[in-house]
């Protein structure tokens, strides 16, 4: 399984920011993770909410802190192979730039809970968590987590802030 981080255009409408995920189809899909619609098999797991928290917190953190320094190799390193092999630390940084240009402090998504827009699930050995964190401009987020020898890896990242108007219909 392959993933491409994709420059973010903008947040527009309920959680309907840039997707930074592809899995070996031109474009950025990321709907196309639905096992319904990949062809896997078997219900979705139900995974550990503190676990998910803190997948979700510690990436936001990672970014956060690679958009302060301009120093994108933690949050890359932190990435599945695949992340990896895809996405260059430079590469990175120009994903994320207009997130950087923006001055968000992503820090400030300690101190609040993720709310998630569907309860987190474990699919094959990929973890999805979709939601926001309801801060004054919310921050959306749509992350993917690979297991890989017992060790949750990033597989996919899309974080971006909110217009307010859209996340008051959550």
């Amino acid at each position: 399984m392959e993933c491409l981080a994709v420059a973010p255009r903008r947040a527009l409408g309920r959680l309907s920011f840039a997707i930074l995920i592809s899995l070996s189809v031109p474009g950025p899909v990321l709907s196309q993770l639905n096992p319904s619609q990949s062809g896997q098999q078997g219900a979705s797991i139900p995974i550990d909410q503190t676990v998910v928290d803190k997948l979700v917190w510690g990436t936001v953190v990672a970014l956060d802190q690679a958009k302060r320094t301009g120093n994108y190799s933690v949050l890359r390193e932190l990435g599945a192979p695949s992340f990896q092999e895809r996405n260059s630390t430079a590469a990175l940084g120009g994903i994320f730039e207009q997130l950087r240009k923006s001055n968000i402090d992503l820090s400030n998504t300690l101190v609040v809970s993720p709310v998630y827009e569907q309860p987190p699930v474990l699919q094959g050995n990929v973890l999805r968590a979709r939601g926001v964190f309801p801060l004054r401009t919310p921050i959306g987020f749509d992350l993917m987590f690979q297991n890989i020898s017992g060790e949750w890896r990033l597989l996919g990242i899309s974080v971006a802030p909110l217009n307010r108007r859209s996340s008051a219909k959550n």
